[in-house]
């Protein structure tokens, strides 16, 4: 009998030590704010109080293959650009009136070229790390954000607007530019 009253209180202190050194699992919830994209919405430049539908937008970082997904040859009245964090830079090629010219040859896309007008955006800032939880762990914010547009003979971009002096990218709540054609 004490044998197993000792079996016994040895059992309930392993499965005790085992219920305390366990830890929660830590899973970070999709509702969880992160590193944030910077929203652009479009405005008509001759009624800068209406919004205006970009047609057929084709977005496109700068030196990348890649077509940022939702934006080929979209009509779109706003853009969600994400910010490079490993740069205090990011480039864009934003397309407007976007079409393939597959120059007569369909089967031979080597000689395809776009047709439309692209403009050249550059957003540069600086980057700064803030914690959001043990789980999630870190989230980028984008501060001191300034946008400019390459300019050329043909910009179909007219101008910009910042939302506020001293523009910084926290959120994805609202707009940080406007810009106008």
């Amino acid at each position: 009998m004490k044998y197993l009253k000792v079996i016994i209180l040895f059992i309930c202190l392993t499965l005790a030590g085992i219920t305390i050194s366990c830890e929660r699992d830590d899973i970070c919830p999709e509702s969880t704010p992160t590193t944030p994209k910077m929203i652009i919405e479009f405005y008509d430049s001759a009624n800068p109080e209406n919004v205006k539908f970009v047609p057929q937008i084709r977005v496109q970082g700068v030196n990348n293959d890649a077509v940022l997904e939702g934006y080929n040859a979209a009509n779109a009245q706003k853009l969600e650009l994400p910010l490079r964090t490993d740069s205090t830079a990011t480039q864009y090629r934003l397309h407007r009136d976007f079409s393939m010219n597959n120059n007569g040859t369909p089967d031979d896309p080597s000689d395809d070229f776009p047709n439309g007008n692209e403009d050249i955006v550059t957003i540069k800032y600086t980057t700064e790390q803030v914690f959001v939880s043990r789980a999630c762990g870190y989230k980028t914010v984008f501060k001191n954000v300034s946008l400019t547009i390459e300019q050329d003979s043909n910009n179909w971009i007219l101008s910009r607007q910042s939302v506020t002096d001293n523009q910084s990218v926290e959120d994805e709540t609202t707009a940080h530019f406007y810009l106008f054609f």
